[in-house]
Parts: C-alpha cells; sequence; structure tokens
C-alpha cells in the first residue's frame, strides 16, 4: 500500500481537482456519492441515523463493500490482519470482546471463532450490515458458538452492564464519526471495561488541518483524540506498529486511568 499523505486536506477544492484530473474513472462515483451525501443530509440531519441510512443503501448493493471491502479477497485480508494484531496484543479465549461497529463480522467472525462461546458481542447502528453478519456466521458454522449480534442507536452502551469486557474494538467507526460521536463513546467506555482491559479504535489521521470529504470521512490529528481520551480519565497510546501494517487507518489503544 502506497505511503499515505497525512498533511494533505482531502475537502480543499485543489486537492479535489487534482485528484479528479488524476484519476478520472472515479469522478462518476464521488459525484453519485455527492448526490446521495445531500439527500441523505436533508432527510436525516442527525449523523447517526444519516450514516444508518449510508449503510442500508451500501448493505443492498454489497455487504462486503458496505464495510470498506471492494472484493472478498480484501475483506478476509483486512479481517485477518485485526485478528492477528489483536492476538498479538493480548487477545485470549477466555476474554469478553465487544466490537463496535461489527459490521458483517470482516474481523468478527474469527474472534467469535477464536472466543470462548457466548464472549462475543457485536454491535452496529445498521440492522441490514447485521442481518449480513447473521450470514455470514452461518457460512462460517459458528452458530454454536453463541455470538452475541445488537442494532444500537447511539454510543452510549448504557444497556451493556459494568466492567464486562476485557476487550473492546472499533475498526473503522471513528472514521465516519464527528467528534461529538466519538465523545459520547470515549465517555462512557470507562464504565463498560473491565479492569486491565482496553479499547483499540482506528482513525483516519492528519497531521494538517482536520476536515471531513462530505459527511462520510472524517480526518483527525493524533492530539485531538488522545486529549479526548484524557478528558474522560483515560489513558490513550498510539499504537505505532500498526503503522507498519498494509491498511489507510491509524490505531490508538486506550484503557482506565489507574492502568495505563
Amino acid at each position: 500500500m502506497p505511503a499515505r499523505n497525512i498533511e494533505v486536506n482531502r475537502a480543499s477544492l485543489g486537492h479535489r481537482v487534482a485528484y479528479a484530473l488524476r484519476h478520472p474513472e472515479r469522478v462518476p462515483g464521488y459525484l453519485s456519492r455527492a448526490t446521495r451525501d445531500m439527500w441523505l443530509r436533508y432527510r436525516s440531519p442527525d449523523h447517526i441515523a444519516y450514516y444508518r441510512a449510508v449503510m442500508r443503501s451500501d448493505t443492498r448493493a454489497d455487504p462486503d463493500a458496505a464495510v470498506g471491502s471492494r472484493t472478498r479477497e480484501s475483506w478476509l485480508a483486512l479481517g485477518a490482519m485485526q485478528f492477528e494484531y489483536l492476538l498479538g496484543h493480548g487477545l485470549r479465549p477466555e476474554h469478553r470482546m465487544l466490537e463496535i461497529g461489527c459490521g458483517n463480522l470482516r474481523a468478527g467472525w474469527r474472534f467469535i471463532e477464536y472466543l470462548q462461546p457466548g464472549h462475543y458481542y457485536g454491535v452496529d447502528i445498521s440492522p441490514d450490515i447485521l442481518a449480513a453478519a447473521q450470514d455470514t456466521l452461518v457460512r462460517q458454522g459458528l452458530q454454536d458458538r453463541l455470538p452475541t449480534l445488537t442494532p444500537v442507536r447511539d454510543l452510549t452502551l448504557r444497556f451493556l452492564p459494568e466492567s464486562r469486557f476485557d476487550v473492546v474494538h472499533a475498526h473503522s467507526v471513528f472514521s465516519h464519526s464527528p467528534l461529538p460521536v466519538i465523545e459520547e463513546c470515549l465517555a462512557n467506555i470507562g464504565r463498560v471495561l473491565a479492569p486491565g482491559g482496553w479499547f483499540d479504535f482506528t482513525f483516519d489521521r492528519t497531521e494538517g488541518k482536520e476536515h471531513q470529504v462530505l459527511r462520510e470521512d472524517f480526518y483527525y490529528r493524533t492530539e485531538t483524540l488522545l486529549a479526548l481520551a484524557a478528558k474522560y480519565g483515560l489513558t490513550a497510546c498510539f499504537m505505532d506498529d500498526w503503522e507498519k501494517l498494509p491498511h489507510g487507518q491509524s490505531k490508538i489503544r486506550v484503557t482506565h486511568g489507574k492502568d495505563g
């Protein structure tokens, strides 16, 4: 994967024009996406409702593409990368895991297969992608692992018990979230984390101006998210070794302040 340009502002007119000139074949797709964005903004001013509608549209076309994988091969490869990274960073079969934005179980089916039965809990704002997740469970023959898959309206996690999860994981969730949604999650994640537990999340990193592309893709400075975690008594660490892997996002690990 080519090196990411973490200085560029992808929302700027100059970048968009230059990108269109370099990749004219992608212009029709972008215009279609921009048109959908305008319509869904009008119908769904709330971001969660907006992105739920995005996922409904994308899932109907292709569940794998809806979670960011253009091919089945890339879906499998990115899921394996997430699983192997956590396996190398402390995940054990007896852990109880919460996956925020579990999608159609790109990585989730591997976690479900590895963890003890009943120890995986996946949540997503999209009922449509959770139906596709059920298809993944059937395809992989994992029904007897007894995972829980639950739709949510927000990221307050208020329906979950305290100190329940040893591992919380959110891949490519904050990259599609405005800062208030991220703050809502960080304000509540400590309540459900077990002592010694951790929360890993990825994000689209910029070292330039923070920005968004349409209402779907958000780019944040690392220090913004580290400070936001600290605001809620959490210790956050940028995961440098994740940067060496072939993907397009950065990763932060959050623990209870007393565990950091």
